[in-house]
């Protein structure tokens, strides 16, 4: 099988990811081998490729938000027929006996396993997958479609559910990416008022397009009080009130007027997310149906999806196709 393979981390633009040929993997007890068709580029995989976070598995393949066909089963798996299509995100297993784990709280487990960290991942032909980690997947929605909803759509949905907005609430999205461009979706479906915040021009178009009530800039302020945000910038000036801070990287909390904390408002971090997140989401996803918007890349050209993804020219999702 062909696959792209991280040997040593650096800068995109020096190619640190060969597409190079490897045995096909086979899968071990409590396995599925997947056939991949689609995955999704993240910018987590472009820190792992160039060191800004720290390898855990070198060499490895990247790729958290495969979509595929299941080609064979391991022993000692049940629930899984060949030909069946899955989906494969970042979180790959977790303890399942920790305090995290028995309390529905798995995205927080210290002994987690991350595909495309600590095993490999889907920019390949073929992975494989924990079976009990391996994510059903609707009927309807493409592959290309259910690829980027595997990392930004269910790290925004549980961005939605942490920062507590009701259906009906008035909701602020603070950044207007590929994750938020899912997350409104979700909260319109939910007869959320939605508010949107971003320095694009264009971005802010979108919102409108997609059914926010107001779309403004960072020196603008929001018509309306809000009763909840999610911020997908990197920029902490936008923290303040009830917030789900749903960016992996933040640049640093300014100081605030405790009034805005008082009256028991939140501001919380978004951390992986859960199976449980993933399936109420891929249910949504059909029943919605939420709709996506794709930049595909050839297996081969990884390297170029990922400097997309640096230079920020991807119009929705890069997503690559295995075909």
């Amino acid at each position: 099988m062909r696959g792209a393979l991280l040997t040593e981390p650096g800068p995109i633009a020096t190619c640190p990811l060969p597409i190079v040929e490897r045995p096909d993997p086979a899968p071990g007890p409590g396995e599925l081998l997947v056939e991949v068709s689609a995955c999704g580029v993240c910018r987590t995989d472009l820190q792992l490729a160039e060191g800004d976070l720290a390898a855990h598995l070198l060499p490895v393949t990247p790729g958290h938000q495969a979509v595929g066909r299941v080609a064979a089963i391991g022993d000692g798996v049940s629930g899984w027929s060949l030909g069946d299509r899955a989906g494969v995100a970042w979180l790959g297993g977790a303890c399942g006996r920790c305090r995290f784990c028995t309390t529905g709280r798995e995205n927080l487990c210290e002994r987690a396993v991350f595909t495309g960290w600590d095993r490999d991942g889907g920019f390949a032909e073929t992975m494989t997958v924990d079976a009990a980690f391996a994510l059903p997947l609707p009927a309807g929605p493409s592959d290309l479609d259910l690829a980027p909803l595997l990392c930004g759509g269910v790290i925004g949905y549980r961005a939605l559910k942490v920062s507590a907005i009701e259906p009906g609430g008035r909701l602020g999205l603070f950044g207007f990416g590929a994750s938020a461009l899912l997350a409104i979706q979700v909260a319109r479906h939910w007869g959320c008022s939605v508010f949107v915040v971003t320095r694009s021009a264009a971005e802010r178009a979108r919102a409108l397009e997609m059914g926010a009530e107001w779309a403004g800039s960072y020196g603008d302020t929001v018509p309306v009080p809000l009763d909840a945000a999610v911020t997908f910038a990197p920029v902490g000036d936008v923290v303040g009130g009830v917030v789900a801070i749903n960016a992996i990287h933040l640049d640093r909390i300014p100081a605030f007027d405790y009034d805005l904390l008082w009256l028991e408002r939140q501001v919380r971090s978004v951390a992986n997310f859960t199976r449980t997140d993933a399936a109420e989401l891929l249910g949504l996803a059909a029943a919605i149906p939420i709709r996506t918007v794709v930049d595909s890349f050839p297996l081969q050209q990884a390297n170029e999806a990922l400097l997309a993804v640096k230079e920020g020219t991807v119009g929705g999702a890069a997503v690559l196709t295995m075909g």
